[in-house]
Order: C-alpha cells, then sequence, then structure tokens
C-alpha cells in the first residue's frame, strides 16, 4: 500500500537525509519534491498546499537549521505532518459498556464494500470480547441479505433478518428489541446502498438515524477511488453526519490520497481499513504507523501484532526451542508458511519492514512462491518432511509429479531449507553465548517481546 507515494517521499527526502548542514534551498527543493508527490497520489489541492507551507515555515526555523542533525530533524517534521494529516491518534470506537446495547450504522454506496466490512467489524468485536448482531436492513439491493447472512454464519456471529420486509426502520427496531432479549450489547445495521447519492436513500438513512440513536455512524468507503472517496465522504457527513470512516481495498492503494485528504477535508477521523477479502482483513487506522511506512521506516509493531494473532504462544515456544537446538524440520517450515499466508500479503508485510517498502519487486515475490512451496511441501510424506536427508532422486521426481512442480524446484526448496537451519545454528549458538555472558535473559524482558 502507498508503494508509489513512499518511493516519491523516499527520494524527495534525500535531499536532506544525511547531510551535515542543510540550507533553504535544500528545505525547498525537498518539499517541491514531495508537494509533486502528494499531488501524483491523488491529494486534495488544498491539503497539499496547507502541508507545504506548514512545513517550509516550521522547517525554516532555527531547529533545523541549527539542528544538530539536521537532515533528521528535517524528516520528524515530514513524519509528524503526515501523521496530523492523517488524522492524529488513534481514533477507536466509542461504544456503551456491555450492559448497555450499542448500536453501528454502516453507510456507503453499493460497491463499496459496505455489506462485507459490516461482518468484518463485527467479527473484530466478538474477538474484543463484545457480543455483536448483525442487522440486514438493506432491502434495496438484490442478494444483499443473504450475502450478508453467509458472511455471518462464517464468522459464527447471529443475524437478524426478514424475508420480504419493505420498511427498514421496522427491521432495525425488531432486531434490537432481539438484541436486548439475547443479551447482545452491539447491533450492526448494515443499511441501504445505491450506486450514487439520491434524495431517497438520504430519506431512509435519516430515518434509521433517528429509530437508532446510533452510537456510531461509519462511512464505507473504496480507497482506489481516491477523491471521489473524499467528495462522498462529504457528502455524507453534511446529511448524515459521520463519527468515522473505514477505506476499503486499502492494500491494493498505492497512491493513498483518500487517507491523506480525509480528515482534514472532513474532519471525520479514518477508523479502520480493509487490507484483505477475509473477515479478518480489518485493521484500526494509526496515523503514526503509516506514517512511518510512507517514509519507509516500517511498522513493526504492526507486523508483531499480525504474528500474534496467527501464531499461538505455546507453538511459538515450541518453535523457539527448535531453533536453538537446530531441529527444525520441513513440517515445521510448512506450518510456519502456513501462519505467513494468514498474516496477508507478501508485499503488506514487506512495507512494515523499516527501509524495506518498494524494494522488493513483485518478480522477488514470485520467486518466493509461498503458494508453490506448500504444495511441494504437501506432497512430501510425514516420514519425509520429518526427515529431508532420506529425499533423494527417486522420491524428488515423485514429489515433483505430485506437486506439479519441477524437479529442479523441488531441489531448490530443499537446499533453500538446508541454507535457513545454518543460519539458525549460527543464530542459536550467538543467543546461547549472550545468554552465558549476561547469566540468561531476564524473563521480564521476555514479556515485554510478547
Amino acid at each position: 500500500m502507498f508503494d508509489k507515494l513512499t518511493l516519491k517521499v523516499q527520494d524527495a527526502l534525500r535531499f536532506v537525509a544525511g547531510k551535515s548542514k542543510i540550507s533553504e534551498k535544500n528545505i525547498e527543493d525537498a518539499v517541491d519534491a514531495i508537494k509533486l508527490a502528494l499531488l501524483e497520489a491523488d491529494v486534495n489541492i488544498r491539503v497539499v498546499r496547507r502541508f507545504v507551507n506548514s512545513t517550509i515555515e516550521e522547517a525554516r526555523g532555527a531547529a533545523v537549521l541549527r539542528a544538530v542533525d539536521p537532515g533528521q530533524q528535517f524528516i520528524k517534521i515530514v513524519h509528524d505532518k503526515i501523521a496530523s494529516y492523517l488524522g492524529g491518534g488513534e481514533q477507536g470506537l466509542v461504544l456503551k459498556n456491555t450492559d448497555q446495547v450499542s448500536v453501528i450504522l454502516m453507510l456507503g454506496l453499493q460497491g463499496s464494500g459496505k455489506t462485507t466490512s459490516s461482518a468484518k467489524l463485527a467479527l473484530r468485536l466478538k474477538k474484543d470480547g463484545r457480543k455483536p448482531l448483525l442487522a440486514a436492513c438493506d432491502l434495496v439491493r438484490p442478494a444483499a441479505i443473504e450475502q450478508l447472512s453467509v458472511l455471518a454464519k462464517q464468522i459464527d456471529v447471529p443475524i437478524y433478518r426478514e424475508e420480504g420486509a419493505k420498511d427498514p426502520v421496522k427491521v432495525y427496531n425488531a432486531a434490537f428489541s432481539w438484541a436486548k432479549k439475547n443479551m447482545i450489547d452491539t447491533v450492526i445495521v448494515d443499511t441501504t446502498g445505491r450506486l450514487q447519492i439520491d434524495d431517497a436513500m438520504m430519506e431512509e438513512l435519516l430515518q434509521i438515524k433517528k429509530a437508532a440513536n446510533p452510537d456510531e455512524l461509519l462511512l464505507v468507503a473504496d480507497s482506489m477511488t481516491g477523491q471521489s472517496a473524499v467528495d462522498i465522504a462529504k457528502a455524507f457527513d453534511e446529511k448524515i453526519g459521520l463519527s468515522g470512516v473505514i477505506l476499503t481495498k486499502f492494500d491494493s492503494d498505492t497512491r493513498g490520497g483518500a487517507a491523506l485528504s480525509l480528515k482534514t477535508i472532513t474532519g471525520k477521523p479514518l477508523k479502520f481499513v480493509g487490507t484483505g477479502e477475509k473477515p479478518d482483513d480489518l485493521e484500526i487506522f494509526y496515523p503514526e504507523r503509516f506514517a512511518s511506512r510512507i517514509l519507509g521506516m516500517g511498522d513493526v509493531v504492526s507486523l508483531v501484532e499480525k504474528a500474534q494473532q496467527v501464531i499461538g504462544q505455546k507453538e511459538a515456544q515450541a518453535i523457539q526451542k527448535k531453533i536453538l537446538e537446530n531441529d527444525l524440520t520441513l513440517e515445521d517450515w510448512l506450518s510456519q508458511l502456513r501462519a505467513v499466508k494468514k498474516m496477508g500479503s507478501i508485499q503488506s508485510m514487506i512495507g512494515m519492514i523499516p527501509g524495506m517498502a518498494g524494494k522488493v519487486s513483485d518478480d522477488d515475490i514470485e520467486k518466493a512462491n509461498l503458494k508453490k512451496q506448500e504444495v511441494i511441501l504437501c506432497s512430501m510424506t510425514v516420514k519425509e518432511r520429518a526427515n529431508y536427508l532420506i529425499i533423494g532422486p527417486s522420491r524428488r521426481a515423485r514429489i515433483a509429479r505430485g506437486s506439479g512442480t519441477s524437479v529442479a524446484e523441488v531441489a531448490r526448496l530443499i537446499k533453500q531449507f538446508e541454507k535457513m537451519r545454518v543460519v539458525m545454528k549460527k543464530m542459536s549458538k550467538m543467543g546461547r553465548a549472550a545468554a552465558g555472558a549476561k547469566g540468561g535473559i531476564p524473563q521480564d524482558f521476555l514479556k515485554n517481546l510478547r
């Protein structure tokens, strides 16, 4: 995400990065390059002007020109500015305590991902310990109720629906009553959508808003539409009133114009972003973290959080023990590959590693095809995965036939695994030496890493 913007901003910062002295000319050159990058990223022109003017004004101060490391000081200013334009601090949901029923209205045009995002949000709240209910109040779009029902079953969350219903307000009222009777603490209402904003849709939404008195009114918008998403948010906010925005298809957005313009133009925070098609591909939006990604600083915290979601503590400890004992098997590799796949696309994870954004090409990712590696590993027997040394020429030929690959590809995978074991062995020796020199690793330190 934001790949093009990240590369251009990184190029712009080369005017000042690493310099012991910088001049106003350096600052102007860097800001001009960033301005061009923002315009190409489809950021609103008003936002770009404000960004440029405020950055130049602050950077020209003595704090930068006379700083010990003026280049880093300027980069920090740019980082803080981008974070503020993305929304400043984290903006979470404002809901009632679980002894009362909170209501979230999901708003948006058809095709924005509103129904899917409703289910994703329900799953996130369920993981947070709440008891959500999905209310199917989009009675206009064909198959909207059926789609929500399928998603509700998939994430094991109850849904309230009425076949043949015509009045969404009546459906909502019935859903709310059902929620109170069944100890539900959050009702997520999938409302009507249209291909474009019209008076009939807005009137229907106003009626539901009046009946529900919602705690949150979240607009679901497609980040790929750029400034159109910002215009839609502004229109909904003026007619209905919004508390926040969810941007979908965020993982495919290489520009970032909508995210960088939303808060400044609408005054409403970006609360969540959709990062894939799976039910758990909904992330809380952290402005500081995404500002770091744009500047190529990575986002290690989010990467660790993703890993913790798919790899349990016991499993992580078991793998750590095997690494220390140099006892990793192809079976372990297979389980780790599957865990990595659950974390999302490789490209999105690469963007979280400091200095790696834009450095790994699609060709590199293709060569490291995780799906192909998984197929090859699954074509091996349990005994072969437990002891790769028994995989001779005839076994390699059989595995290649079973996986639809070549003997060379099977041999390459085994060679990669052998190299990894060598590296892990060296790392384990270094770890033991460090632990021995310092009397072991303090348990408090290990707890902080988890």
